[in-house]
């Protein structure tokens, strides 16, 4: 697995596929880039992924510093141009997708399309900030944290689809490490206001109508503030992804077919 140093941090990449085009999937807040995994598959027929592991996920080495959205974008770049494979499509979702607007907005050069599902701008909406601040107050409490993560992750209709089991499957993958709590710490803070005039790729945002994480308006922001940018919205909870993969999966292949 490549990995390269971005300032103060080693970032490991994984290479999956060998299609023609590239597409750069950047995880959001927890664990890392292994939150894509289920979706590898519809993707390597036409495109060769790059995951990275940002600061904060269990597989990156850093000083453990405050992260912010210039460190994290820096070394979504970083890894583009390590990859020689660039331009690319970067897809991102929840703080991925502001870590991979902003990654677009500061290198035009390397970015093909952008997608960026279940994103934010600011936490100017009172209910994610405060939604936030639960979160994170919750974590001397490993297994009330992972609950709440859970109930906030997905609609109600998905955890009774999936059951008592999974439910508890997931409440306990969820349990906080020190990297998802910085992730939090910079879900509150992060702004990229001042980035969006300068995102020039076609770009696709996504939302979702019963997001209690990053409620759905927060998507519909930013779509609005992103000249020219398409939307598509899906009838779940913020991890679409787990939710609706194929439905997910299409829109996004569509999208960047259209290049």
């Amino acid at each position: 697995m490549p990995t390269i140093t971005v300032d103060a941090a080693r970032i490991p990449y994984r290479v999956v596929g060998d299609g023609p085009e590239t597409v750069i999937l950047v995880h959001g807040t927890g664990p890392g880039s292994g939150m894509w995994d289920n979706l590898l598959d519809a993707f390597t027929d036409r495109y060769t992924l790059l995951l990275p592991d940002l600061s904060g996920s269990e597989a990156a080495e850093d000083d453990g510093a405050e992260l912010t959205i210039d460190t994290l974008a820096a070394q979504v770049n970083a890894v583009i141009e390590h990859a020689g494979r660039g331009p690319v499509h970067v897809v991102g979702f929840s703080l991925g997708a502001v870590i991979a607007t902003a990654a677009a907005a500061r290198r035009p050069d390397q970015v093909r399309r952008l997608v960026a599902a279940s994103g934010w701008i600011n936490s100017d909406d009172e209910y994610l900030r405060n939604m936030m601040t639960v979160w994170l107050s919750l974590a001397g409490d490993p297994a009330a944290f992972g609950r709440y993560a859970t109930l906030t992750a997905f609609s109600r209709g998905f955890l009774n689809r999936i059951g008592r089991e999974g439910v508890e499957a997931a409440a306990a993958f969820m349990q906080p490490t020190p990297g998802t709590l910085r992730h939090i710490a910079l879900d509150l803070d992060l702004d990229i206001t001042t980035l969006l005039p300068r995102v020039q790729a076609p770009t696709l945002v996504i939302g979702c109508t019963q997001d209690a994480t990053i409620p759905v308006e927060n998507a519909r922001r930013l779509h609005a503030a992103i000249a020219g940018s398409e939307y598509a919205e899906f009838d779940t909870g913020h991890v679409v992804l787990a939710e609706q993969p194929e439905a997910f999966t299409r829109t996004v292949r569509d999208f960047l077919a259209a290049a």
